[in-house]
C-alpha cells in the first residue's frame, strides 16, 4: 500500500491539459527517512516507522538521540509508522518521497479538522434559527429536548451546542492532479481536513 505523510500549504486552481480550471489542495511532503522496521515475529504487525522534520540536537532527548543513532540516521522532529505490506521491501536510511504516488492515482487523506471552540446549535448541527417577529425570545437557541411526560428525560446522543471540530476527519477517494517530484509536493484535487500546516496521512484509496 502506497503511504505518505505531509503538510498542507493552502489551496489553488489549475487548468489540466484539457483546459478544465481544477481546484486543488497542495500538500507538501518532505522526504521521510526510515528509522525502524515492525515485524509480524516481534511485534505483531508490519509496518515501519518514518522520521521527517528538522529539529536541532539540544531539543531532543537523550532516548530519542540513542534511537536515531542506533539506527545511523539523521534526527528528525517526527516519528511516525506507516503500515506496509513487507517490510522486506525497506531497508533503513531510505527515503519516502512525493514521487510514490503519479497523477490519476486515488487517495484518502486523514487530518484533524480545524477547532472551532464551543458552537450554538445552528453551527455545529445546521438547526433552524427562530422567528425573528416582535416578542420572540427565541433566536438561535434550542427547542424543547425533553421527550414529554414519559420517560420526561433528555435522551443521550442529543444534538446541543458543544464542542466543534479538532477531530480526526478522513477524505476519500481523492484524485492526485500533479506530483512535482522536484520540489515535493503533492496536488490533490478539492479540499483536504485541517489548517494550513496541519499533518496529513495520504494513502492509497480502499476503494480503488
Amino acid at each position: 500500500m502506497k503511504y505518505v505523510i505531509g503538510r498542507k500549504v493552502g489551496m489553488t486552481s489549475i487548468f489540466t491539459e484539457d483546459a478544465n480550471l481544477v481546484p486543488v489542495s497542495v500538500i507538501e511532503v518532505e522526504p521521510q527517512v526510515v528509522v525502524q522496521k515492525k515485524s509480524t515475529e516481534q511485534d505483531g504487525y508490519q509496518a515501519i516507522q518514518v522520521g521527517f522534520g528538522e529539529v536541532k540536537k539540544h531539543k531532543m532527548t537523550k532516548a530519542m538521540l540513542g534511537h536515531f543513532d542506533k539506527a545511523s540516521v539523521d534526527y528528525k522532529r517526527y516519528l511516525r509508522e506507516i503500515p506496509v505490506d513487507s517490510i522486506e521491501d525497506y531497508n533503513i536510511g531510505d527515503e519516502i518521497k512525493a514521487d510514490v504516488f503519479e497523477a490519476g492515482d486515488f487517495v484518502d487523506i486523514s487530518g484533524t479538522s480545524k477547532g472551532k471552540g464551543t458552537q450554538g446549535i445552528i453551527k455545529r448541527h445546521g438547526f433552524s434559527r427562530g422567528r425573528e417577529t416582535h416578542g420572540s425570545k427565541m433566536h438561535r437557541t434550542a427547542g424543547g429536548m425533553g421527550a414529554s411526560a414519559y420517560p420526561g428525560k433528555v435522551f443521550k446522543n442529543h444534538r446541543m451546542s458543544g464542542k466543534m471540530g479538532n477531530k480526526r476527519v478522513t477524505v476519500q477517494n481523492l484524485e492526485v492532479i500533479r506530483v512535482d517530484a522536484e520540489n515535493n509536493f503533492i496536488l490533490v484535487k478539492g479540499g483536504v481536513p485541517g489548517p494550513k500546516k496541519g499533518l496529513l496521512y495520504i494513502k492509497q484509496t480502499v476503494k480503488g
